[in-house]
């Protein structure tokens, strides 16, 4: 009898070992955007492919630049439902929707610190648009930049060191990076482009995807963390903008408009090649791609019955 439960045993263990898999594998989160749905701009979210298309918010007012915090969980966005512009928080599927900010005037285009203990965005308080970072529980609103021209569009490193953004100080529209107390504010591509708006970070913390202006439109670039190895990608539409990197870092997401159409979401990889349009049918933009998640494939279940009966054949026979 004991050597009959020690086979039987061991013959469930090789057959657990034969169906799963030796490791999680990963894969890319869900691209979350807003469109403009029944008069009022809503958040959605997608897959990568742009299947599962699902509204998360629906209010009587219009939800505006999403974006995922760092484990998943939640989505920072901006709304005017209560009279002024003002960053909320929710959870992914909807749920807890909760104000962040108090600022009277515009805020908007929030972005998460890499620990998700902090938000930046930008704020037209005192008629001027500028830089604040926020805890993530609303306390502690700081400006971070103060000058005469609009600084714009945060993005934190991943490393949580610096915050790139837009500026349109000096001679032109440029790309800046400053540390997250707002000191060493450095242009990195003053003077060598049209404009340049929106930046966002690899994921490695080695390059910055942005938009950048040229003659006959606007085109998604990177470029090195300092500025060097400029790189345009070129693609049909000429009006393409706000870059998300993947976060495995072999994509790039943007949005295109084009005339008397709606605006679109599209993938690329990140060498710019392969561009392909992913939304249809439905207004999109400003897209923010969530963080990895970690996916086990799905044992089919006529494998388990044949181990189970395999299993049940053994012990039978060492009777």
């Amino acid at each position: 009898m004991k050597k009959t439960l020690v086979y039987a045993f061991l013959a469930l263990m090789f057959c657990c070992l034969a169906i799963v898999p030796p490791a999680a594998s990963a894969a890319n989160g869900k691209i979350a955007f807003e469109s403009y749905d029944n008069g009022h701009v809503k958040i959605f979210e997608m897959n990568p492919d742009g299947t599962g298309v699902t509204r998360i918010t629906d209010n009587t007012s219009n939800d505006y630049h999403p974006a995922w915090s760092p484990d998943g969980t939640k989505i920072a966005y901006s709304s005017d439902r209560d009279g002024d512009q003002e960053i909320w928080i929710m959870n992914v599927d909807g749920s807890g929707q909760t104000r962040l900010t108090n600022i009277p005037d515009k805020n908007d285009e929030p972005a998460w610190s890499p620990d998700g203990k902090k938000i930046a965005f930008v704020s037209g308080h005192d008629n001027n648009r500028e830089i604040w970072v926020i805890h993530t529980d609303g306390s502690g609103p700081v400006r971070l930049t103060s000058n005469s021209y609009p600084d714009i569009s945060p993005a934190w490193s991943p490393d949580g060191t610096k915050i790139a953004f837009f500026s349109s100080r000096g001679l032109s529209e440029a790309i800046y990076t400053m540390n997250t107390d707002g000191t060493g504010q450095t242009p990195l591509t003053n003077g060598q482009l049209y404009s340049a708006y929106e930046p966002a970070w690899s994921p490695d913390g080695k390059k910055i995807a942005f938009e950048s202006g040229t003659r006959t439109g606007d085109v998604i670039t990177v470029m090195n963390t300092n500025g060097t190895g400029l790189i345009q990608f070129l693609n049909n539409s000429g009006m393409d903008y706000s870059p998300a990197w993947s976060p495995d870092g072999k994509k790039i997401a943007f949005f295109s408009n084009q005339v008397a159409a709606p605006s679109y979401i599209s993938v690329m990889n990140a060498d710019g090649s392969d561009p392909a349009r992913i939304t249809r049918n439905i207004s999109a933009q400003y897209p923010s791609w969530g963080p990895l998640t970690n996916t086990l494939p799905e044992v089919p279940a006529v494998i388990v019955i044949l181990c189970v009966f395999i299993v049940l054949l053994f012990a039978q026979r060492r009777k």
